[in-house]
């Protein structure tokens, strides 16, 4: 875990993300934690980043209950009451599938309920963020398979490291897979299709851009026109808009913002 982000919002939302160690980096994307410590909801946007979300929740107004959350395709406007923390294990598909031995197909853009003492975690973990990682680290190291399909690890390698900027048909080539065959898996996963993702994926990183004040094309756009119609589709706003990130509000935005 040699990687750490940690931000005191504006609007009294705090959240800290750490990376896993290399043995889970396949299948676990961060670990990580957000909880509002102001006397008001926070109002944030959750928009989509190809992640799947593991939530332990607690608060004031509701009693410790875990979620996994399907993928957005779409913003989502969510009203974060006083008092609430939550801790969170963001998986990667590889991870959903060997790890979880689950599909989030039938819930996307919403959350499915766990059963309580899931993983053996209960409300008193989340007094305190590190010791939580480390058990839920430890926890996911005794789930790792013995073997994967190397096909699928490959193909969402070229997948992340092109920043979802590659064609079907190209990946299919590339690991010895068809593209229907491909599709077919993304579906009975996620929920969506393989170009899906990757635009998401696009998105994602071009938030980065966008949050270095860069709002205009630097990835595999049409033109202007073109980005300003997925960023909008994706995020609810134009790209200038979301440079201003006004209270902090898309805080995917606000992790990728430079110091």
């Amino acid at each position: 875990m040699d990687k750490e982000f940690q931000h005191d919002g504006e609007n009294g939302f705090r959240y800290r993300f750490i990376n896993p160690p290399e043995a889970l980096a396949d299948f676990v994307e961060n670990i990580g934690m957000f909880e509002n410590n102001s006397a008001e909801a926070s109002e944030i946007v959750i928009i989509p980043d190809g992640r799947i979300d593991l939530f332990f929740t607690r608060s004031s107004s509701e009693p410790f209950h875990v979620m996994l959350m399907g993928l957005e395709t779409e913003p989502d406007q969510r009203s974060v009451l006083p008092g609430t923390r939550t801790f969170c294990v963001s998986f990667k598909p590889l991870g959903l599938e060997y790890l979880m031995h689950m599909s989030i197909a039938p819930f996307l853009n919403k959350g499915q309920s766990l059963p309580d003492g899931f993983w053996n975690i209960s409300e008193s973990d989340l007094e305190d963020f590190d010791l939580f990682a480390e058990k839920a680290i430890q926890t996911l190291t005794t789930l790792l398979p013995g073997s994967i399909d190397e096909r699928k690890r490959e193909l969402f390698r070229l997948v992340y490291a092109a920043h979802g900027e590659m064609h079907v048909q190209e990946l299919s080539e590339k690991v010895f897979w068809s593209s229907r065959q491909i599709n077919r898996y993304f579906n009975q996963l996620l929920g969506l299709s393989l170009k899906t993702f990757c635009k998401i994926l696009r998105f994602r990183e071009s938030l980065k851009h966008i949050a270095d004040g860069r709002i205009y094309p630097e990835l595999n756009f049409t033109d202007q026109n073109h980005f300003i119609k997925e960023i909008k589709k994706f995020s609810g706003v134009a790209p200038r808009e979301l440079f201003k990130n006004k209270n902090d509000r898309f805080i995917l935005l606000s992790v990728l913002k430079p110091k």
